[in-house]
């Protein structure tokens, strides 16, 4: 979290909340929604500007009811998730080595994969999180979580280069095979995602 915007929520810290404006895509791009986008139920604009994006991944976080939002200054501007909080690439290091990262730049160690209804791939890791906590100085921990990043669709193939999947007629299994480890790789509907991850994909304001 930046020292400018936490010195700003001491400031004003009773600036009321946005919700409805800002998405994260299924391929890890932040995307601005007006008002004829939200009516609309349209995907937003795609935000380009490098400073803004880096600005939003140093102060994205979540709330103990598994919220996402982006600390912009004294105002919390929730997020819409349209899959998971995080988005994972396949990227060679220096080394030619593979190493899974999220869009944001983090390197994560997978613990599990899942296969969803629609061939989509996610990644069970701990992820670093900024968790709200009234209680720190800053107002805010990093913490490890539990939690899900979606594959980006660009890596499947990459993927399927470290994986061996058997069906039969009522389900399937496979493993990834990822630096000397076999790594499940388990079903997953879409449904149960949220509520087995704990985070909220479409916040929504209190009345």
């Amino acid at each position: 979290m930046d020292d400018q915007v936490i010195a700003s929520l001491k400031k004003w810290p009773n600036i009321p909340e946005c919700y409805g404006w800002l998405s994260l895509d299924r391929r890890g791009e932040w995307r601005m929604l007006n008002e004829y986008a939200q009516v609309n139920h349209l995907p937003g604009d795609v935000i380009h500007h490098t400073g803004l994006k880096d600005f939003i991944v140093r102060n994205y976080a979540k709330d103990e009811l598994g919220q996402f939002f982006f600390q912009n200054g004294p105002q919390r501007v929730y997020i819409s998730l349209a899959y998971t909080p995080w988005i994972v690439r396949l990227t060679p290091d220096s080394e030619k080595q593979w190493l899974i990262r999220t869009t944001f730049g983090h390197q994560v160690d997978p613990l599990r994969c899942f296969l969803d209804e629609h061939g989509q791939i996610l990644i069970e890791a701990m992820y670093t999180a900024m968790q709200l906590n009234k209680n720190s100085p800053s107002g805010y921990d990093s913490i490890q979580v539990l939690s899900l990043g979606l594959l980006h669709d660009h890596d499947l193939e990459i993927f399927s280069n470290f994986s061996h999947v058997s069906s039969d007629a009522c389900s399937f299994h496979g493993e990834m095979h990822w630096q000397s480890k076999k790594i499940p790789i388990e079903p997953i509907l879409t449904k149960d995602l949220s509520k087995q991850y704990h985070f909220i994909k479409n916040p929504q304001a209190v009345d």
